[in-house]
């Protein structure tokens, strides 16, 4: 997962608006988002090479989502990252206590920024590169494979057309999934630094990737109303982003 956009807090219908794309190689086994037979409350996609997930909710209200820390030059993790959004939705630790567990261990995964939250207690957020973990205020925010609300331009420009469209009380959904496809890229002056070569980083820089070997091969819209109500939409791309798969769910969350 590379780009992910959120509301908390901050929309008089919904208590959660979340709008993100994965990005992965294409080769990578997946599963599309279901409900897991061995975690019947977890609705999530899958990755089928270690078996964990970038994003997922539980019909408990738990939700997680994880992206990668772009830096080449580090060294590689012996744990997987998608286990730090499974073992959340799987389990009943509390957000911050969870995320005081993965600070302890955080040098065991390769760099991440992960999101975590019950709709009770709030969305915490840590990474393993720099962020103490912390429990968000209401409010928007964009991430991707920096530090959260790191200013790179796709995540600016995410935030500034994610902003605007919440304003609307009954903005679209199809209008979040337009902003996700996005395929503008940085200007040379705009892109970052990660230790990767130009022609690479400039092909990174948009919301929505098509490379060869590399993109987005998801995106996933996330509504959770005042009321409980959960919209999860998944569309998932052959990669070309007009050739698409869509998958929705809609559940009442049920506590206890």
């Amino acid at each position: 997962m590379c780009s992910i956009f959120f509301a908390y807090g901050a929309h008089p219908k919904y208590r959660l608006i979340l709008a993100a794309n994965r990005d992965e190689f294409y080769e990578r086994p997946t599963a599309e988002a279901q409900f897991w037979n061995d975690a019947p409350q977890v609705l999530a996609g899958r990755d089928l090479v270690c078996g964990g997930t970038w994003l997922g909710v539980t019909t408990a209200g738990r939700f997680a989502a994880v992206t990668n820390y772009r830096d080449p030059s580090a060294p590689v993790g012996a744990l997987s990252r998608g286990n730090l959004v499974g073992d959340f939705l799987r389990g009943e630790d509390s957000v911050r206590s969870y995320l005081e567990k993965i600070e302890r261990e955080g040098r065991n995964y390769s760099g991440f920024n992960l999101l975590v939250g019950d709709f009770d207690s709030g969305i915490g957020y840590f990474s393993n590169r720099g962020a103490d973990a912390k429990i968000l205020d209401a409010g928007v925010y964009g991430l991707s494979n920096h530090l959260l609300d790191t200013p790179w331009r796709k995540v600016r420009r995410g935030k500034e057309l994610f902003s605007k469209l919440i304003e609307d009380r009954d903005f679209p959904v199809e209008s979040l999934f337009e902003i996700l496809r996005n395929a503008e890229t940085a200007s040379d002056a705009e892109l970052p630094q990660t230790g990767i070569d130009a022609e690479l980083e400039r092909a990174l820089s948009s919301i929505f990737i098509a490379t060869p070997v590399y993109g987005t091969r998801s995106s996933t819209v996330l509504l959770v109303g005042e009321n409980g109500g959960v919209y999860f939409e998944e569309r998932t791309y052959k990669p070309n982003p007009d050739i698409w798969r869509k998958s929705v769910f809609e559940f009442e969350i049920k506590k206890g």
